[in-house]
């Protein structure tokens, strides 16, 4: 799921991951291997928010793995939940734009 800059700021108050620029060259190959969402990179890897019941959550999935020691490559992968769950909303009240 794409994210708003309210949300990006959220989740990044939630879990320690550096969030990868709309405009970063990577970002239109990410989008056509895993669809459109906002990216998220930490010490394990390549994660994105999915949408979670009830709609003010988000699940953080792992999509992709560093493929070696400094940290420049990445192994993709089918997603996997990270146990990691973010309020994307504030007071479950849906942003508007």
């Amino acid at each position: 799921m794409k994210l708003t800059s309210e949300q990006v700021e959220r989740t990044l108050d939630q879990f320690e991951a550096k969030v990868i620029p709309e405009d970063h060259p990577a970002v239109p190959e990410l989008t056509r291997i895993f669809g459109d969402h906002t990216y998220f990179l930490d010490d394990t890897g390549l994660l994105v928010v999915e949408a979670a019941e009830p709609g003010d959550e988000g699940n953080v999935l792992k999509v992709a793995d560093w493929e070696d020691a400094s940290r420049t490559v990445l192994a993709c992968h089918s997603p996997e939940p990270t146990g990691v769950v973010v309020v994307l909303e504030e007071d479950g009240l849906a942003d508007e734009e």
